[in-house]
């Protein structure tokens, strides 16, 4: 235990920080609700223990919102054991507005979202995950905790993402399957152009002010330069620092081809947490980098990135609950399946009536997986606004770039939309999909993996054979914007099915009124084009 001086800070004590936490206590939102199982009471008491030894006088209570962007409210220390006994309230309009922080859908008429609960901007309820605390290694003592978000009667709140994944898991697991997920994010990193337009653009909802002016920090084209990289070592060294320091699985830091981009890869892990993975590495990559003078983005296409966009690579597989073998891995000697046809609806374990249970041979995956293979192809262009969810990304689905721009699957192939790797050593195969962005809300990314995939397994479909020309003009085409996307989001049934069709119709409502303002703006391109033309 450390040293503790009780008195105030004024009298050179260590004030507040010294005193011990309070219990969180009994009889609170959590409680009442039944909110916290086993582990959360534990690691809560340990939570309060950490506080204590290591003085933490703040602790941070976030959320992802609809945009995968980390929201909440940072609590002083006394205030914490309250918010462990009934959670921190917030406006539950936050849940409805777009990327601009403008409010979508008219809260003060009423309205019939989510049957009223939404109406008049009145609370939702943060209750932490004691599960994921932290302590932030940049922030002086300062801890981190994400948090599931709930409506003022227990119940979850209807457009929790963190909570849709978990539903969507839960599915998969009744059907005798875990996910686990790899994480591998592109971004880009600058550096603020010194003279350069005022750091913060200031706008207003609807109309976000100026982005900041920035230089590149590497020229690019140079995929993997050791020297290159070593340049950087000082930045690398601040984000090795501080993401493991957040324990997240840091595989590794990469130079990409594009000029000041940089790659990160994490540990394949249980897919919720390699979504709350990925959605804290984000942030701490853009706090660390503000903190020391550099200005680091996940938008998929900044205005610089010329010769490549930004990608989120999601490598996927399923795991037998049962047997706790890899679920994808070919299977030997093909024998005929006897197995019925399926209840609509149910996922099968086998192949499809009349075929075989096993692999053929050369084939790199099992029954399963080509059936979980195919439905994300099946469901691909709707699947888009969730994997793609900004106006920006869809300008990264280029031919001949590393990027796909078609729906089809290839053996080890990178243009390809999703990448088949076959299983090696210890490593199961597994399924990379390739279309995404890395600004992409982690939970909704994920859980359009397994509505897809699930719904594949269901119907027993067949992906076809693998392409060896990812870019073929014949073949179907990812949407060409997130319009198009949004329209095949609407004529494919599964996802209102699986998510319920209040939470299509609540996202595809945010990103429309994204849309119509891109397209309402007059932008430097039609200026330069038509201005001294006619």
């Amino acid at each position: 235990m450390r040293s503790a001086d009780e008195r105030p800070r004024a009298q050179g004590g260590d004030g507040p920080g010294a005193r011990p936490l309070a219990s969180a206590g009994a009889g609170g939102f959590v409680e009442r609700h039944g909110l916290w199982d086993e582990r959360q009471h534990v690691a809560a008491g340990q939570v309060r223990r950490v506080i204590d030894e290591l003085g933490l006088d703040k602790v941070r209570f976030s959320f992802a919102d609809q945009h995968g962007v980390l929201r909440g409210k940072t609590l002083t220390r006394e205030a914490v054991p309250g918010a462990l006994r009934s959670g921190v309230t917030a406006p539950s309009s936050l849940l409805l507005k777009d990327t601009s922080g403008r409010t979508v859908f008219p809260v003060f008429s009423g309205g019939g979202l989510a049957d009223g609960r939404f109406a008049g901007a009145g609370d939702i309820v943060l209750v932490p995950d004691m599960t994921t605390f932290r302590v932030l290694p940049w922030a002086e003592r300062t801890g981190w905790i994400l948090c599931d978000l709930y409506h003022p009667d227990g119940t979850p709140a209807a457009f929790c993402s963190r909570g849709l994944l978990r539903g969507r898991l839960a599915a998969l697991a009744d059907a005798g399957y875990d996910l686990t997920v790899g994480v591998e994010l592109e971004f880009h990193v600058y550096r603020p152009v010194a003279d350069g337009a005022a750091s913060v653009g200031v706008g207003r909802p609807g109309a976000p002010g100026p982005a900041p002016e920035v230089e590149p920090l590497t020229s690019g084209s140079q995929l993997l330069h050791e020297e290159g990289l070593d340049r950087l070592d000082d930045l690398v060294d601040l984000l090795y620092r501080g993401l493991t320091g957040l324990d997240l699985p840091l595989r590794s830091l990469e130079l990409e081809f594009g000029p000041s981009q940089l790659e990160l890869t994490l540990d394949a892990r249980d897919a919720a947490q390699a979504a709350d993975d990925a959605l804290l590495a984000r942030a701490a990559v853009r706090q660390i980098c503000r903190r020391n003078g550099y200005h680091a983005t996940f938008m998929s296409r900044p205005a610089t990135a010329e010769t490549a966009s930004s990608g989120w690579h999601l490598h996927q597989s399923l795991r037998s609950r049962a047997t706790g073998k890899a679920a994808f891995d070919p299977t030997p000697d093909p024998t005929p399946d006897p197995t019925p046809d399926p209840a609509p609806g149910s996922v099968p374990t086998g192949s499809a009536p009349g075929s075989v249970s096993g692999s053929a041979p050369g084939e790199p995956l099992s029954p399963v997986g080509r059936h979980y293979l195919a439905g994300l192809l099946e469901h691909a262009p709707a699947a888009t606004v969730f994997t793609t969810p900004t106006v920006n990304g869809y300008k990264r689905y280029l031919p001949m770039s590393l990027a796909p721009d078609r729906v089809v699957w290839g053996i080890d192939n990178k243009g390809a939309m999703v990448r088949v790797v076959g299983a090696r050593g210890e490593g199961g195969a597994r399924l990379e999909n390739r279309s995404g962005e890395p600004a992409a809300n982690p939970y909704l990314y994920i859980a359009s993996q397994v509505v897809s995939g699930m719904d594949g397994m269901a119907r027993r479909l067949d992906p076809g054979p693998p392409t060896t020309d990812p870019y073929d003009a014949g073949a179907r085409g990812l949407p060409g914007s997130l319009d198009q996307a949004l329209n095949a989001l609407d004529a494919d049934p599964v996802f209102a099915k699986a998510l319920g069709q209040d939470v299509v119709s609540w996202f595809t409502t945010i990103k429309r009124a994204e849309f119509a303002r891109y397209l309402a703006h007059v932008s430097d391109w039609e200026q330069r084009e038509y201005f001294d033309l006619v």
